[in-house]
């Protein structure tokens, strides 16, 4: 079964919901950063970039202690200025997302922290251990949670038509943001909450689509402090069919001495090659395609080469590292090698086309997404996914629903 914990959100208040609501700060240009905290000072990201208006003299390291007691400090602050309230109940939230008419529609809960240790929260990627540490140390510092772990379950009849029904009523915040994307958010009674997490009881187990390191840290928090809300971390529970999966496409600086006709001809043995009008993202497993002197080529796996031996073995980025990137570019370790990079297939292929033909990357991949069913796979077995292999929407904005660790 999924248990899922209701918890009373401290969240913004209904007028200024919009504005609180952020992207993670890595998602900014500098420039736009500096413009949001400058003209908006309700936006969340004043919370997690505290140290902005401080002079170079006051700032301090990064995830060091005394920067995550000013994270503290200005949620404070936040909080006495009355920006958040907290709900007085503990509750179930509904948030649905819609981008490029895609509508991402699932529950904001705590998610169990047993059951992520006995393997019923399931996971596809390895986590670094000093970042582990680090993420700890900043949520026992800082006492909240305010971005969601992503979970994803296979379809439930039951909670699709509760879903369905309770989204009827009024959403307590409706707003879109600047990058024309639409936020709903909806507060459940007493009633409902209940209806929901009985529901969730029918579901066996649950998939991390995003947010190992943080999953991995909440865990490791329930093992210092003894409270009921640490026994739980913040998430948003999605069916599979909601969720959307782009891949993670590549660009290498160098083509390890190779022309591009020589590539061509070392790659032949592997692959069928068909040259493109013009570039677009492979439509079917094991086609690879390839953007170089500005030209596009299909690559074509053959037979002899797709393997089935593990649960990873037949991932396109797994076949491009084996059958391309290692032998021929000599990049062997994707996590370290400065030679490789990597984009979100969610911004198009023209990204790859731009990357290219800027002269500081050599040639560019464009991959087939990975599918649920092999994200499932890898994740029942144990099994760990190639570096870089998905792209998962949505992405949540931080601050509509804190989780606070401590019970307060």
């Amino acid at each position: 079964m999924a248990k899922l914990f209701p918890f009373r959100a401290v969240r913004p208040t209904r007028d200024k919901a919009h504005l609180v609501a952020s992207r993670p700060v890595a998602t900014y240009k500098s420039n736009i950063l500096s413009a949001k905290l400058e003209e908006n000072p309700y936006t969340f990201i004043h919370i997690i970039h505290p140290e902005f208006f401080e002079d170079d003299d006051n700032k301090t390291l990064p995830n060091t202690p005394e920067r995550f007691a000013k994270v503290r400090a200005k949620y404070e602050e936040f909080k006495a200025n009355g920006i958040f309230i907290q709900d007085e109940a503990p509750a179930i939230y509904i948030y649905r997302q819609t981008k490029n008419n895609h509508a991402y529609l699932g529950i904001i809960a705590g998610a169990s922290v047993a059951e992520y240790k006995q393997n019923l929260i399931k996971k596809h990627e390895a986590t670094i251990t000093a970042r582990e540490e680090m993420f700890t140390n900043y949520l026992d510092i800082v006492g909240i949670n305010a971005e969601p772990v992503l979970l994803c379950h296979t379809f439930n009849e039951k909670i699709d038509a509760l879903l369905q029904t309770c989204t009827q009523d009024r959403p307590e915040y409706e707003f879109t943001t600047t990058d024309k994307v639409k936020h709903e958010l909806w507060v459940l009674d007493k009633e409902k909450t209940a209806a929901i997490v009985a529901a969730y009881e029918e579901i066996s187990c649950t998939y991390i689509a995003d947010g190992h390191h943080r999953s991995a840290s909440s865990v490791k928090l329930a093992e210092r402090i003894q409270n009921e809300n640490a026994t739980y971390f913040l998430s948003f529970f999605i069916d599979e069919r909601k969720l959307n999966i782009f891949p993670f496409n590549r660009i290498c600086k160098t083509m390890n001495g190779m022309s591009l006709s020589s590539f061509l001809e070392k790659i032949a043995k592997d692959f069928s090659i068909t040259p493109l009008d013009k570039g677009n993202t492979p439509n079917r497993m094991h086609d690879i395609h390839v953007y170089c002197e500005k030209s596009w080529y299909k690559l074509s796996a053959k037979e002899h080469i797709i393997s089935h031996s593990t649960p990873t073995s037949d991932i396109d980025a797994e076949l491009l590292t084996q059958h391309i990137l290692a032998p021929h570019f000599n990049i062997v370790d994707l996590k370290t090698d400065d030679n490789i990079s990597f984009l979100s297939g969610e911004k198009g292929i023209e990204n790859i086309e731009q990357k290219v033909d800027k002269g500081v990357y050599k040639i560019g991949f464009a991959l087939h997404p990975v599918s649920m069913e092999q994200l499932m796979r890898v994740a029942d077995n144990n099994a760990i996914m190639p570096p870089k292999s998905t792209w998962v929407e949505p992405k949540l904005r931080s601050g509509l629903t804190i989780y606070p660790i401590r019970n307060d």
